[in-house]
């Protein structure tokens, strides 16, 4: 490595706006992050909605609070059962 052109290496605490905290090394002093995996919904399996302007209550008003298993439902029943189709088969 060549001299004096790497910036300094720091042992910081990083924080999370939930909270959590632990030790890390990085190139800046403090480290303040806005979302962790302990409050990520990836990884908590919980998700949280962010409401702008009321954007989420406009969208379940147009659209309905629509889950998997009842649009699976309105599939299956717009669609009629299949025919049985006759094959003709030419005998010369």
């Amino acid at each position: 490595m060549k001299e004096a052109i790497h910036p300094k290496y720091y042992e910081v605490e990083a924080r999370c706006a939930c909270g959590a905290t632990w030790k890390t090394r990085s190139t800046k002093q403090e480290l303040h992050l806005e979302i962790c995996s302990s409050c990520h919904p990836f990884f908590t399996g919980r998700q949280k909605l962010i409401d702008t302007e009321g954007r989420v209550e406009r969208f379940t008003k147009k659209f309905g609070a629509q889950t998997v298993e009842s649009r699976k439902k309105a599939v299956t029943a717009k669609t009629p059962a299949r025919k049985a189709t006759k094959t003709v088969t030419k005998t010369a």
